[in-house]
């Protein structure tokens, strides 16, 4: 028995204790706007923060105390706590991390149902967990999105940019609440965009959000599954979703099907090594997680339940798609939390 090593190890676990705690502090900071009061104001005793929000000195004095510990606020040792400059941006911002965090939360919501289907081997659907999971992931991937999809990814494909300007018709399976849907239909006036999800109430959100942004006379959201949805298209994607569909060939095949002749189906994955020890890192650790509470437990709720899991690596998700009839598939495009790529109608 090495006890420096168990010590090192226990360290470690109080550690992510904290940090599970923590990821709940971050969801009430954002909730109340203490993160956006604090932002740029300087010093901030309690009293003085509580004031801003609208909100109880002796919560919010515990939550400092807890978000200073975690380093996510300064303390000057004087009752007051400082949100620096650095930190505010990931927590305010449009590109703000908060997502992260609240799917996180939402998902750890499910742990004894999830412990559960550990002994049975049965699913639990996407649509089945808290309301935190569903806001969460749409915050959590967006920022990707916004920052990339119509700068770097669509333009990476092989003369698909060209086809979108001009007037081309896109799908977007497994749309969730429209995010990257809307995005296409604002990048894109001259297309027509439909959103497919077969999740009804994210449809509904995808709606209300396609009529607060004015966006309903060009783009449409329908309630269908990846491997019903109908329609021929020039671009078909599925964002960071075909490893939680339970027969994800059958859904390329499916696409296959309808794509138009050299159509073009866009897959974004999380970022992942084909080897297990080449993924053993923080953000693999966060995608193992999601997978366990989230991914692999929506493709067991499904039929076929290949449950492929947000870490299934490139080499493993060619299979997928040339085995659903695509012939070629090349990566176009990464970032620390996506790979992108173009699988070409033949």
């Amino acid at each position: 028995m090495d006890e420096t090593k168990m010590t090192k190890f226990v360290e470690k676990a109080v550690g992510d204790v904290g940090a599970l705690l923590g990821g709940a502090m971050v969801v009430i900071g954002d909730k109340l706007g203490l993160y956006r009061a604090m932002a740029g104001a300087g010093p901030l005793t309690p009293a003085e923060l509580a004031g801003r929000t609208g909100t109880a000195e002796r919560y919010v004095r515990e939550w400092s105390s807890a978000q200073a510990a975690r380093g996510y606020l300064t303390y000057d040792g004087a009752g007051r706590f400082s949100l620096p400059d650095e930190h505010a941006i990931p927590l305010t911002s449009p590109a703000c991390m908060i997502g992260a965090f609240e799917i996180a939360v939402g998902s750890v919501y499910a742990t004894d149902t999830i412990a559960e289907r550990f002994r049975t081997g049965t699913g639990f659907s996407w649509g089945a967990h808290d309301a935190h999971v569903l806001g969460g992931c749409e915050r959590f991937f967006r920022p990707g999105y916004l920052n990339n999809l119509t700068s770097a990814w669509i333009p990476a494909l092989d003369g698909v940019e060209a086809k979108l300007t001009a007037g081309a018709r896109i799908a977007d399976v497994g749309c969730g609440h429209g995010a990257s849907t809307l995005l296409l239909a604002q990048a894109y006036p001259a297309s027509n965009v439909v959103g497919f999800d077969a999740h009804q109430g994210s449809i509904d959100a995808a709606r209300k959000r396609a009529a607060d942004a004015g966006l309903t006379e060009r783009v449409r959201f329908e309630t269908a599954a990846a491997t019903t949805f109908d329609g021929d298209y020039d671009l078909v994607c599925f964002f960071d979703c075909l490893h939680d569909m339970g027969d994800p060939i059958g859904a390329c095949a499916h696409v296959h099907d309808h794509l138009a002749p050299g159509g073009t189906l866009m897959l974004i994955e999380p970022f992942a090594n084909d080897q297990l020890s080449d993924n053993l890192n923080p953000v693999g650790a966060a995608y193992y997680g999601f997978s366990t509470l989230l991914c692999t437990p929506s493709s067991l709720s499904q039929e076929v339940g290949a449950a492929l899991g947000a870490q299934a690596g490139e080499a493993r998700l060619r299979e997928i798609v040339t085995g659903g009839g695509f012939t070629t598939l090349r990566r176009v495009a990464e970032t620390p939390f996506n790979i992108v790529l173009e699988a070409a109608a033949s």
